[in-house]
């Protein structure tokens, strides 16, 4: 129970980031361009990044609490892109480019179908 709180820790702080960051570039940002989205998926890779690699240095044994409260709770929250990312340069680091390439493509054309299909069936149409 212990690991179920440790994320929903952090994502509920990942979540209330996210929604302070969309709050602020709206500030400054009024475009159609989805800026805010944009930049909670470049910082939660990079954040993502930084810690994975700052953890296998300097703190492991203390990786699965933490890995637990930031990678998945955290960052989780603030942005699954973070996630995505991880999981694709991991495939790549194994040297496993066909995996990582069907796991891209398959992320983006299969969750895009899903949504797609979402809408679809609750509003008739996804426009």
């Amino acid at each position: 129970m212990n690991s179920f709180l440790l994320v929903g820790a952090g994502g509920a702080i990942g979540a209330i980031a996210r929604y302070g960051l969309a709050l602020l570039v709206g500030r400054f940002w009024s475009g159609d361009f989805p800026l805010a989205t944009l930049l909670a998926n470049v910082i939660g890779s990079f954040a993502m990044g930084v810690f994975v690699g700052l953890m296998a240095k300097l703190i492991p044994a203390a990786q699965n609490e933490l890995r637990l409260l930031v990678a998945v709770g955290l960052l989780g929250g603030f942005t699954t892109f973070s996630a995505f990312s991880l999981d694709t340069i991991v495939l790549l680091q194994r040297g496993q480019l066909l995996s990582a390439i069907a796991y891209v493509a398959l992320s983006v054309v299969v969750c895009l179908v899903g949504l797609y299909l979402g809408l679809l069936i609750t509003r008739g149409s996804p426009a």
